[in-house]
């Protein structure tokens, strides 16, 4: 070596500054390592969306039978009382039952309107009538007294598709 002092001071300051940029270099090559595992993780889930992306295009369109139906509930409060009522019994009932339930007088007019907003709602699919007024074949459960043979009505249970038996 140098015997030279400003010589030394220089090499002292050179191996300083080489030792500092070695650490800084260290540092930086565990950041890019960092950093390249998370561009893969990254890199990872935009392939897994792309395919995603790629099989969801390739599905088939199902078909309206396939969809389920979500019958489209009226917003009049008398409807709303009524699959109230009739959710509240738990059972099927008829039109004079339903006006029992809602606090109208036993009269034709209430039995009727309450009768065609019932119908109303099994047109809609949100309502079954298990037992038609109309039936082709009677069974010997129609040959009831007249009070009981009218009408009832159910609610329709949810994924329901098609008539509930056992009412």
């Amino acid at each position: 070596m140098s015997e030279n002092p400003q010589v030394v001071t220089i090499l002292e300051h050179i191996e300083a500054r080489e030792r500092e940029l070695a650490y800084q270099a260290r540092q930086f090559r565990a950041r890019i390592e960092e950093l390249t595992a998370l561009l893969g993780e990254i890199d990872a889930e935009s392939e897994n969306l792309r395919i995603t992306r790629k099989i969801l295009l390739t599905l088939p369109v199902p078909s309206h039978a396939t969809e389920p139906e979500h019958p489209d509930n009226p917003d009049h409060p008398a409807y709303q009382q009524i699959l109230t009522a009739l959710t509240d019994a738990g059972r099927p009932m008829r039109a004079r039952d339903l006006c029992q339930a809602l606090d109208l007088p036993i009269l034709a007019k209430n039995t009727e309107g309450i009768r065609a907003k019932l119908k109303r709602l099994v047109s809609r699919g949100i309502l079954i009538n298990p037992k038609p007024a109309c039936s082709p074949a009677p069974t010997p459960e129609d040959h009831l007294p007249p009070a009981t043979s009218a009408p009832s009505f159910a609610l329709v249970p949810a994924g329901c598709s098609g008539f509930v038996t056992g009412m």
